[in-house]
């Protein structure tokens, strides 16, 4: 079985082609036969180790069926013919209270998405967009959409209940958390490295990238996650202020800054981002911390510090703490910030390994021998867990 999986975000596109034709899923992310990622206007292609770097300068539709093409035609194509993939996966963000597991894309389902798209404006279209290219380029061949969502969907409604008015439980307003797909794999992969049973553990999964949120993992279920009723609750992120006051947006409203601006700021101008002036990569902040920029230091400072009181959320809602997993582009690569939030759980017996930490870790455990909690970084494949989620799905739909 050849499945495509199309990872569409809100300015970029990425896309893997796995061959599963022995019939069964490996234990681990096998190499895609191709692989794809589109920021803007550039397009990078990896096949058979090889890099292929181009530009693409067209409408974002025509620029993901430019990127596809490129599977079955041109020199580095690695099948024939589009007819070879036999099923499409799709991240999609939120699924609301409709999807709780991943699904098979039709008409109803679309229309869901899209309906959806008022909670996840920069995501949901982007993978209709994604949705509908795919069904112009491979017709009938079958889709699946995975949500972001999904896996947060159990999680209890002391944990999921806002505390407004109780007709907003009827209205759809709840939090539904997000990173599921991601977080979900890292427990399944967290149990694989400390050889434990997934049901016997007790996990916090730290997604730090241009987004964040936390997840606190029980029994292989989530019981708390970070990130809300949108993407916007929650941790310190690149760009996104992460949860505030919600005084302070009453405040500006009374000000006479329009909701247009506010959505803007809250997601655009905030985190790390807002604070430093500058970016909101973190890579660029150490860069500036480096050469002693306060500012970069405060938004250092700031994230680390709601990063260790989220995690601190987290180990009430658990009760105790087996590992911390640190995952995504800044969870995987910012050993400083490792150091800082491992530094504030010094009480609890957690100890880092300084030498592993700084030794560029993946899918390995940094803690000390005699560290009373394990401390885990683990690389994120979500394209992988969305193609063993088609897999899966497929299998099922035959019996």
């Amino acid at each position: 079985m050849k499945i495509l999986v199309l990872n569409t975000g809100s300015s970029s596109y990425k896309s893997c082609l796995y061959d599963l034709s022995d019939g069964a899923l490996p234990a681990n992310a096998p190499v895609p036969l191709w692989q794809a990622q589109l920021e803007g206007t550039h397009l990078k292609i990896v096949v058979a180790g090889k890099t292929i770097e181009k530009e693409i300068n067209a409408a974002p539709s025509a620029s993901i069926k430019q990127m596809l093409e490129t599977i079955w035609s041109g020199e580095n194509r690695v099948l024939n013919s589009p007819s070879e993939i036999d099923m499409v996966g799709h991240r999609v963000v939120h699924g609301g209270s409709e999807y709780r597991k991943s699904t098979f894309i039709t008409a109803d389902v679309k229309s869901t998405i899209a309906r959806l798209a008022d909670l996840a404006p920069a995501h949901n279209p982007a993978s209709l967009r994604g949705i509908e290219v795919v069904e112009s380029l491979l017709k009938n061949v079958p889709q699946m959409a995975v949500f972001d969502t999904a896996f947060h969907s159990d999680i209890p409604d002391a944990a999921a209940i806002y505390p407004g008015p109780y007709e907003w439980i009827d209205q759809g307003i709840r939090r539904y958390g997000f990173h599921g797909i991601n977080h979900e794999y890292c427990a399944g992969r967290a149990a694989q490295i400390l050889q434990k049973d997934l049901s016997s553990l007790r996990l916090i999964s730290c997604h730090l990238g241009n987004g964040c949120s936390l997840a606190a993992i029980k029994n292989g279920r989530s019981v708390d996650t970070t990130m809300g009723f949108t993407p916007l609750e929650g941790l310190m992120m690149g760009t996104r202020s992460g949860s505030i006051d919600p005084g302070i947006i009453l405040y500006l409203l009374h000000q006479g800054v329009a909701a247009t601006e506010i959505d803007h700021i809250l997601n655009q101008q905030s985190g790390l981002k807002g604070i430093s002036g500058g970016s909101g990569d973190m890579r660029e902040i150490t860069a500036s911390i480096a050469k002693g920029e306060k500012r970069a230091q405060l938004a250092f400072d700031i994230y680390a510090h709601r990063l260790r009181s989220y995690i601190g959320a987290m180990l009430a809602s658990l009760r105790g703490l087996d590992a911390l997993i640190f995952t995504a582009g800044v969870g995987e690569n910012s050993a400083p910030l490792r150091a800082a939030v491992c530094e504030g759980f010094a009480f609890l017996g957690m100890k880092i390994d300084t030498t592993k930490n700084e030794n560029k870790p993946v899918d390995a455990d940094i803690a000390t021998p005699d560290s009373r909690i394990r401390i885990l970084v683990i690389q994120a494949q979500e394209d992988w867990a969305i193609a063993r989620e088609c897999f899966s799905l497929q299998l099922r739909a035959k019996r």
